[in-house]
């Protein structure tokens, strides 16, 4: 059984033993009360019912709200779950929101996700949506994933979410092993884009130090991005020996639908050259890493809270700011088409480290689809982390000395090369959250977050 994962959190939390997570750098606080929602479309069987209330029971939620409504009606109760939430006036430790509906309804949850994101009492908590789906005669066609949640968390009770998800996925219960050969592909557009390429430098120079045979290819147009990546797939499909895990960076700037942008300013589809990629015979069961360094549309994110920490406001404590999308975890479990084994995908992005016994921007996960030519039970969404360096419809910052993602994320690899991806990927989002940009349209301060969408099945370490 695999998944497809995405959100925005900023650690990956514990929530059975709070004074132990609490020690921890890098831990959500959720000592305040756990606050969870079911919405079920009408119809669906009492089964299903029962297998989430067993996995929030798992994950340490001692109540929560029920609530049978068609999938119009979701927002309209979400509004309502956020005003009771709010109506409190005391902070929320972490809310969990499960939401089953037939299949191919929840398709853009966007609106649900930023609904519950602006309730006053979840500011920098974390988001938990489990986004399931409901097939024909009202089977959840998630249950799999359901059972092994649930049964994962009675095991590990101290594990992060983030473990947890990688684990349900099928494969041996071990890390990727990089021991052969790997190879990362750097597209960077430097015309017009000052300090880029302190990125491209930087980067390299980490590819190179972890092993990677790094080819870099600057001011690619529009077709030499299709170019360079077809060219680097056919290298991959020579090789001599067997390919460990790839590494494409693209860095250019970026479209107000989330395209690439050449260096003749013509478009390409960032996630077409990701999905083509996927597909190579290779890397079947090998870790690839996409990390996209470009503005995802014109949106800019004041934060929420304080935009700026004058004295007095440093004096008295006051929180700083947060990205008004950061702190949320979406994990899809939604076939849309045969899958060999029945096998699922889930995807995320996070912005702390939140852990397992109640327990990476949004993110938008499609779970499943097989892949033309591959094995029975192989999928070409599997083994997949994709790193972006802005929300969806969000800009990315960049200045003459590069960009916040690259820099940081180079920052951090370097400091601790042999740590699980993910969990780095976390520290690197948790760094950017914290920064207050300067954006070049205004005076007032900016706030970004990445986000992170993942569908590995092992553990991935970059430096064996």
């Amino acid at each position: 059984m695999a998944f497809l994962v995405a959100g925005t959190l900023r650690v990956a939390t514990q929530m059975a033993d709070t004074r132990d997570s609490l020690g921890r750098k890098g831990k959500y606080d959720v000592r305040g009360p756990k606050a969870a929602l079911m919405l079920i479309s009408p119809g669906v069987v009492a089964a299903a019912v029962t297998a989430l209330e067993d996995v929030f029971q798992a994950l340490g939620f001692e109540s929560w709200e029920r609530r049978q409504v068609p999938v119009q009606g979701f927002l309209e109760k979400l509004a309502w779950f956020r005003e009771r939430l709010d109506a409190h006036r005391h902070p929320v430790g972490c809310a969990l929101v499960a939401l089953v509906a037939p299949r191919g309804q929840l398709k853009q949850p966007q609106q649900l996700v930023r609904e519950l994101s602006g309730c006053g009492a979840l500011r920098g908590c974390p988001k938990v949506f489990l986004l399931l789906s409901s097939g024909p005669g009202s089977a959840l066609e998630s249950g799999a994933f359901l059972a092994g949640l649930r049964e994962l968390c009675g095991r590990f009770p101290h594990w992060s979410l983030v473990q947890l998800l990688t684990e349900l996925a099928p494969g041996p219960n071990t890390q990727y092993d990089l021991s052969k050969t790997r190879a990362a592909l750097l597209l960077a557009v430097i015309q017009g884009r000052p300090g880029a390429q302190h990125d491209v430098e930087a980067l390299g120079g980490l590819c190179r130090a972890l092993g990677f045979e790094t080819t870099v290819r600057t001011d690619p147009t529009a077709q030499a991005f299709q170019e360079e990546l077809a060219q680097f797939q056919k290298q991959l499909d020579t090789c001599r020996g067997p390919v460990s895990c790839v590494l494409v960076a693209l860095m250019a700037h970026g479209g107000p639908q989330g395209q690439l942008l050449g260096a003749d300013r013509q478009e390409v589809q960032p996630e077409a050259l990701m999905q083509e990629l996927s597909r190579c015979r290779v890397l079947w069961g090998r870790p690839k890493v996409f990390l996209l360094q470009a503005c995802r549309g014109g949106n800019r994110d004041a934060g929420v809270g304080p935009t700026a920490l004058p004295w007095y406001w440093s004096w008295l404590r006051a929180p700083p700011s947060v990205p008004s999308h950061a702190d949320v975890l979406q994990i899809y479990a939604e076939a849309q088409g045969p899958l060999g084994n029945g096998n699922f995908f889930p995807c995320w992005s996070l912005k702390r480290t939140l852990e397992s016994a109640s327990s990476n921007s949004f993110s938008e996960v499609t779970v499943g689809s097989s892949c033309r030519g591959a094995p029975p039970g192989r999928s070409d969404q599997a083994d997949i982390l994709t790193v972006y360096s802005a929300a969806e419809g969000y800009v990315a910052y960049r200045d003459d000395k590069g960009s916040d993602f690259i820099q940081t994320l180079v920052e951090v690899l370097r400091a601790n090369p042999g740590r699980d991806l993910l969990e780095l990927l976390t520290e690197v989002n948790r760094r950017m959250c914290e920064q207050d940009v300067l954006g070049p349209d205004c005076d007032e301060l900016r706030k970004a977050c990445l986000e992170i969408r993942s569908s590995l099945r092992r553990r991935l370490c970059l430096q064996p």
